[in-house]
């Protein structure tokens, strides 16, 4: 009488060759010359399809993004989502402006920080440049390669760095430039001036370079770095002429650009048009 619990394990060795042949047979048939469960023809079929489809895919992205560079202009972005309104920016490029006069490490990187900005407004490199018509706008709208206007470093006096290598920050009546940032075409009404107050009470006397914080018309329109590459923006230098009086205090300056149709009053955004600063002096 035979025992069951033999024939089962009789049984075993012929199911685990059966699950093994049936692997193989799967990876590579010979009979049916299948690999994966799929002749060579139809592999073949499969990768030729997704090869013309993620080539088709490839050739559709390439076409549309030689369209869309069709319609760009290598100057000027074609949306300008931004405002058409300047903000101001200082330099040296620093809110708080805190030194002892005394010391000359003390306001070292102020000093350093501005003879760096103004290396490109050298008189010999500006007069390279050309020689504007004051009061009018310099529109170069036919032209391919733009020409910049002259805006030469000695146009600031006193805090042009060649009068006083320190700008001012020796004698404690340190030197702050302001700029306006570039925007393309730009082309401001009226005549654009920076003009700096003190939140005191009484006025702190200052001096401009240029004289009453022009900026001339003759500096727009700007048509961007790759038209205008020679392009410097207009400076207004303002010497801040502190007294023995101010030594010690944190005085609060604020510039606005004045006389033009752009704004300076936005509460949401403090640096349009306008720029605060802080300034302290000791000795």
């Amino acid at each position: 009488m035979s025992n069951p619990a033999m024939s089962t394990k009789e049984e075993k060795p012929e199911e685990q060759k059966g699950n093994q042949s049936s692997w193989k047979d799967f990876l590579y048939n010979p009979r049916t010359g299948e690999f994966i469960g799929r002749t060579a023809s139809s592999w073949a079929l499969i990768l030729l399809f997704y090869v013309v489809f993620y080539g088709f895919l490839a050739g559709m992205f390439t076409l549309t993004m030689w369209v869309m560079l069709q319609t760009l202009d290598d100057n000027t972005p074609k949306y300008r989502d931004r405002v058409s309104n300047p903000g101001l920016v200082i330099r040296p490029k620093f809110m708080d402006i805190m030194f002892n006069r005394s010391d000359p490490l003390k306001y070292k990187q102020y000093v350093q920080h501005l003879e760096s900005f103004l290396q490109p407004y050298n008189d010999t490199e500006q007069e390279k440049n050309d020689l504007c018509m004051y009061g009018e706008y310099t529109v170069q709208d036919q032209e391919e390669v733009k020409r910049a206007c002259q805006f030469k470093r000695s146009l600031l006096g006193e805090c042009s760095g060649l009068v006083d290598s320190s700008f001012g920050y020796a004698q404690g009546k340190p030197c702050v430039l302001v700029k306006m940032n570039r925007i393309i075409g730009l082309k401001p009404g009226g005549d654009p001036t920076i003009n700096c107050t003190s939140k005191r009470e009484s006025d702190l006397a200052m001096e401009y370079y240029p004289s009453e914080g022009r900026i001339d018309k003759m500096y727009f329109p700007y048509y961007g770095k790759k038209a205008h590459k020679s392009y410097v923006q207009p400076l207004v230098a303002v010497q801040l002429l502190l007294t023995r009086e101010d030594y010690g205090k944190e005085l609060s300056v604020e510039c606005k650009l004045r006389g033009t149709d752009l704004r300076n009053d936005d509460d949401r955004d403090k640096f349009l048009g306008r720029v605060t600063f802080r300034v302290k002096v000791t000795e």
